[in-house]
């Protein structure tokens, strides 16, 4: 987005708010550049009550959290759920069938914040609404969030080239950030005293993307376990594949297969949740991501062959990253990221994250931030015992410790620092 089209959307916005009766009236509330919007006035915008009006999907966020969050309530206000121009439809949240869909929620009782968040994988907007935007909007904060402009396991369809549908996203939290503040100054009758972009996994990565891209439009951000994507790596190309092509052996009881996947940069001590990650994220997440890169490398199949053994013609267990051709590394390049954030960061990221090892991932970021000489602006938590989904701190609660709870203290903190 162009800098003129953040001046003119916010300066109109401020020029012309809404009275607050007609805000709480639920009327006149205009989202900018939006194709279809639907405003409602809750008694509740929490999971609390949310669940029951049908102002969430449960699905999105199933097994993020741990079952012991606890769930806030009592914070009534305006939600505005809608889509931006899209043409294309991964996202059937609302009997839409349409993406880049979004939901805003506005508190009566309003701190002056906004959070801006991206769903994390592949899930649809309303996937932080248990991990993130109950604890905000219990605190008073505005709360936006976007499907990223595509979803579901399928989302690599989306784009012209190889690398669009990833970079959609960068370009959707920024087009619901200038669109979100112009709603509250509606709303309220002012901007947000403070934007913050938080998000989890892949939208820790949206994070780190814009802070380094468009840190005019916030004061801060968290990042929960953000993926790294690096052109020369690392990256979930120069780790996945070791632990396809290396799991099976260790299942077997290889020692040289053990350290084969220790060598790769899954945490001494993670073993126990190996499985879990093998039946659940390696696979699928190492093809559907190649075939948004390099969807050549395996011919007329659509992401590749499930659970292939290492030799099996096009397997992606055996998929080197360092070798394929120069255009899969120019793809990467347009969502690469550079450590040059512009505004203070948190990085928050597990020990045992087991998706994205800490060592390929935040710990890399991290250096690449100082090697910016931006040290300044980031502050780092290795959570010990955190793991990637807190979802199986239930299945391993003697192991596991969640993350939620450190993103809540890292909020106090990132309010403490912005002032």
């Amino acid at each position: 987005m162009r800098a003129a089209l953040v001046v003119v959307a916010l300066v109109a916005a401020v020029v012309s708010p809404v009275s607050t009766a007609a805000a709480e009236s639920c009327a006149r509330l205009h989202v900018p550049m939006a194709q279809r919007q639907v405003v409602s006035c809750l008694g509740e915008l929490t999971t609390a009550g949310t669940v029951a009006s049908g102002h969430t999907v449960a699905a999105d966020w199933a097994g993020l959290t741990q079952a012991s969050l606890p769930q806030p309530s009592g914070v009534p206000g305006i939600q505005v759920d809608g889509y931006f121009p899209d043409s294309s439809a991964t996202n059937t949240n609302n009997g839409w069938n349409h993406d880049a869909q979004f939901v805003l929620r506005l508190p009566d009782r309003w701190n002056g914040g906004l959070v801006v968040t991206g769903s994390p994988g592949s899930r649809r907007q309303y996937a932080n609404d248990r991990a993130i935007a109950d604890f905000v909007l219990s605190k008073g904060y505005a709360f936006a969030a976007t499907d990223k402009g595509n979803t579901g396991v399928t989302f690599y369809h989306d784009g012209r080239r190889p690398g669009d549908a990833l970079a959609e996203w960068n370009q959707r939290v920024t087009q619901l950030t200038i669109a979100a503040k112009a709603v509250v100054a509606q709303r309220y009758g002012r901007l947000p005293d403070r934007t913050v972009m938080a998000g989890i996994s892949n939208g820790g990565y949206l994070v780190r993307w814009q802070l380094e891209n468009v840190p005019w439009l916030y004061d801060g951000g968290i990042d929960w376990e953000g993926t790294l994507w690096r052109t020369d790596g690392p990256n979930l190309f120069t780790f996945l594949p070791a632990a396809l092509r290396n799991y099976p052996a260790y299942a077997a009881g290889s020692p040289q297969a053990h350290d084969a996947m220790l060598a790769a940069g899954y945490a001494p001590g993670s073993e126990f949740l190996w499985p879990f990650h093998n039946q659940v994220y390696w696979d699928l997440t190492q093809r559907t991501y190649r075939e948004e890169f390099d969807p050549a490398f395996d011919g007329a199949l659509d992401a590749g062959t499930p659970y292939c053994a290492s030799g099996t013609p096009a397997c992606d267990a055996d998929y080197d990253y360092a070798s394929v051709p120069r255009t899969v590394h120019a793809a990467v390049a347009k969502v690469a990221l550079t450590g040059r954030i512009g505004k203070p960061l948190i990085t928050l990221h597990g020990t045992l994250d087991t998706l994205l090892p800490i060592s390929q991932s935040s710990d890399v970021y991290a250096e690449m931030i100082r090697d910016r000489g931006r040290s300044r602006l980031h502050h780092y938590h290795r959570i010990e015992g955190g793991n990637h989904t807190d979802g199986l701190v239930d299945t391993f609660p003697d192991k596991l410790v969640p993350l939620a709870p450190e993103f809540q203290k890292a909020v106090t903190e990132l309010e403490n620092w912005l002032r």
